[in-house]
């Protein structure tokens, strides 16, 4: 149909001639309402917006001298957080002279991540700042 054709059915209708793809050949072009159609388009990325939950950097902190039944509570909650999507920092601190034992540290995150293999992957290496030691994982 031609150029002229369209127009003149779209003004006929009371309605908007819209070139959806200019670079086909020949272009494509729709006959609508344009108002209606953006408010369409609109509603339905404000409604996307809503469905889509960015996914947040949750952090969980662990000191050096962690109990065993303390580390496999915050193990589970790694696993919830990840579950639901979302990346989870590591974060091991280090208080006064444990300084000196940078190695139990790293022993606790080889422990953490042996112990999220099957759940997590490991997205950032250790690495020290300032008295903190952290890593970052998300769910494989």
């Amino acid at each position: 149909m031609s150029r002229q054709e369209a127009l003149k059915v779209a003004e006929e209708a009371g309605v908007d001639l819209v070139e959806i793809s200019p670079n086909a050949n020949p272009p494509v072009a729709k006959v609508i309402d344009w108002g209606k159609y953006q408010y369409q388009q609109m509603k339905q990325q404000r409604k996307n917006r809503h469905n889509n939950k960015a996914s947040e950097l949750k952090q969980i902190r662990f000191g050096l001298k962690i109990g065993s039944n303390d580390l496999e509570i915050k193990l589970r909650k790694i696993r919830e957080f990840l579950t639901e999507g979302h990346k989870v920092k590591i974060l091991i601190f280090y208080r006064g002279r444990e300084m000196a034992h940078k190695e139990i540290g790293y022993e606790l995150i080889d422990r953490i991540i042996a112990a999220l293999e099957d759940d997590a992957v490991v997205e950032q290496k250790p690495q020290m700042a300032g008295r903190n030691l952290s890593i970052t994982v998300r769910s494989k």
